[in-house]
């Protein structure tokens, strides 16, 4: 869907700027990027360009991290056997293996528990309680879970179980009678006021800075917690939260020892999403190569299979492992494909008239629901409508929601929350359960909701752009200072320039849905190479001399060994002005 292209800033720049930029010995391009970005100070942008780990901020800056790791290590200390609850998505398979490997390395066994997706749903449920409460566990930690699991979290209590709470989602009205909780977006807890530094961090962030804390209390030699920093970077990345501030140091410093490849799963990992074992790869290629690769074993049913991977000792053992879930993803890619194809008509149909509803709602009972979050995400990038997709197992309808940045559909859901046995999520993204008798009345609620919010015209999205660039100014220097703005994601997206007018000198398909370019100011004095995925239909074949402007990030391509400037297409339009 073509979007409003609008500047990032229109303020003025200073005319300070050339001497920050000087001080700082960056270009006045990148320096003005950071300044329309928000870096208004030396100290600012130098703190965003010097991502070091001496910047991040002190466990005990995150509400009930002091408390929560207090009762750990007590509870460890009286010899109670621990166990460790996560989530069945890369961000809770990544805090368990964190916790797991910490914990081992510290002295301390430690079991688990990974629900399955497609028995057990999201967070704790009474029987694998039960179930770790008859072998004998007495401490139990939460990670990328437990903040909404009052209920689940009360029986636990009365089995004997000691429970601490970590995770980083929103809670409720009401939070879990656990014996500690930390969670970075908790304004206030046990009396005590917050002001959280780091509230974003993903699941395995607060576990990391949670082992942290630990790891001072704990007696004897203390762990290196750097080594989990890669565990850190593929979840905190795969979680899709703000690469900014404490996540940027996190997953910035993660990524370098990804690239040292020293944890043999993650190795294996590398290797089989086609990439060196040793080669430096960014957040992207984290978030759609190997994260997927986790998340196949939790969406397909068997989340600890991918714990596992991450757990190997050695490389004999890894390799296996990852090419079964390689095979995974490729099933499941598969089942994605087809689920899309049939939400797409749904929502082709839904958006039209009689319909035109600006809160969509699909709903298969055999669709998988492990890969329903994915489509809706794809039905969203296409339609720009916040969207629910549902399927349905023996009478119960589960569902993931994603939405745009105009609705806050947890806060939509929870006016709803009479019609769901369990939900949860964010501004964003959620997930939910209820009776099938509910359908109805949740597809006319949710529409209602949308429309009250948004009103009754088609959204149309916008794409923040950092500045026009024409192609005589894309070179290596731009490039090389691009890096230093890595990794991009949500919260640092990576820049996006718009190009002077430009013609269109040829055009090549790349497959059925990819199309290449070659393009060329109007003057002829650049050419340059232009790739544009997924817009092969809208750039066709009669391209060729058509006078146009695109929207674009520069790129090195390596392809058969030699460096060259590319750009890839995020828009395009057909006015020159």
């Amino acid at each position: 869907m073509p979007s409003i292209w609008k500047l990032r800033s229109e303020e003025e720049l200073p005319s300070s700027l050339p001497i920050l930029a000087a001080e700082l010995g960056i270009t006045e391009l990148l320096a003005e990027i950071l300044w329309n970005r928000g870096f208004k100070t030396r100290a600012e942008m130098d703190f965003y360009l010097s991502p070091g780990l001496r910047n991040l901020c002190k466990p005990t800056e995150i509400p009930g991290v002091e408390e929560s790791a207090k009762v750990l290590v007590d509870g460890l200390a009286a010899g109670k056997k621990f166990a460790v609850w996560g989530d069945y998505d890369v961000d809770g398979i990544t805090s368990t293996a964190l916790v797991k490997t910490f914990l081992e390395a510290r002295g301390f066994e430690c079991t688990h528990h990974l629900p399955n997706r497609i028995e057990e749903g999201y967070g704790l449920n009474i029987p694998y309680l039960q179930k770790l409460s008859d072998d004998g566990v007495e401490l139990l930690l939460t990670v990328d879970c437990g903040i909404t699991n009052n209920a689940e979290i009360a029986a636990a209590n009365e089995m004997g179980m000691t429970v601490v709470v970590s995770d980083h989602h929103l809670p409720s009205d009401e939070l879990p009678p656990a014996a500690a909780i930390c969670n970075p977006r908790l304004k206030t807890l046990n009396g005590k006021e917050y002001d959280c530094p780091c509230a974003t961090l993903a699941g395995v962030g607060v576990a990391f800075m949670l082992m942290a804390q630990m790891n001072r209390l704990l007696p004897g030699e203390p762990a290196d917690l750097r080594q989990y920093l890669d565990l850190v970077a593929l979840g905190t990345i795969a979680d899709v939260v703000e690469l900014q501030g404490h996540n940027r140091i996190l997953v910035k410093n993660g990524l370098l020892l990804l690239k040292e490849a020293k944890r043999p799963g993650l190795a294996a990992l590398k290797v089989v999403s086609k990439y060196d074992m040793f080669a430096a790869i960014g957040a992207g290629q984290v978030g759609f190569g190997l994260a997927p690769r986790i998340n196949a074993a939790g969406r397909m049913g068997d989340p600890d299979k991918a714990l596992k991977l991450l757990l190997a000792d050695d490389m004999e053992t890894a390799r296996p492992i990852a090419k079964e879930l390689d095979a995974l993803n490729t099933e499941r890619r598969a089942e994605e494909d087809r689920i899309l194809h049939e939400a797409l008509a749904q929502a082709e149909e839904q958006s039209r008239p009689p319909h035109n509803r600006v809160g969509l709602v699909l709903f298969s009972p055999d669709w998988h629901p492990g890969i329903i979050g994915i489509v809706a995400s794809r039905v969203v990038e296409k339609y720009y409508r916040p969207t629910i997709i549902l399927c349905e197992d023996d009478g119960v309808i589960k569902g993931s929601a994603r939405s745009t940045r105009e609705f806050h559909i947890h806060e939509a859901l929870t006016e709803m929350s009479d019609l769901f046995t369990n939900f949860g999520g964010h501004k964003l993204a959620a997930g939910m359960s209820f009776p099938a008798a509910n359908f109805e009345k949740l597809k006319e609620g949710f529409d209602k909701a949308v429309l009250d919010t948004v009103g009754p015209e088609p959204l149309k999205p916008t794409l923040k752009v950092d500045k026009e660039l024409p192609l005589e100014k894309v070179d290596y220097v731009l490039l090389k200072e691009m890096e230093l703005m890595q990794p991009f994601g949500m919260g640092n997206p990576e820049p996006v320039f718009t190009t002077t007018p430009v013609e269109i000198m040829e055009r090549r398909p790349m497959g059925k849905e990819h199309v290449k370019l070659v393009i060329s100011d109007l003057d002829k004095k650049r050419k340059m190479t232009a790739k544009a995925w997924r817009l092969a239909e809208k750039l066709g074949s009669n391209l060729i001399g058509s006078k146009m402007r695109f929207a674009f990030s520069p790129k090195i391509d390596k392809f058969n060994g030699i460096p060259t400037i590319e750009i890839t297409v995020k828009d395009f339009t057909r006015k020159l002005e």
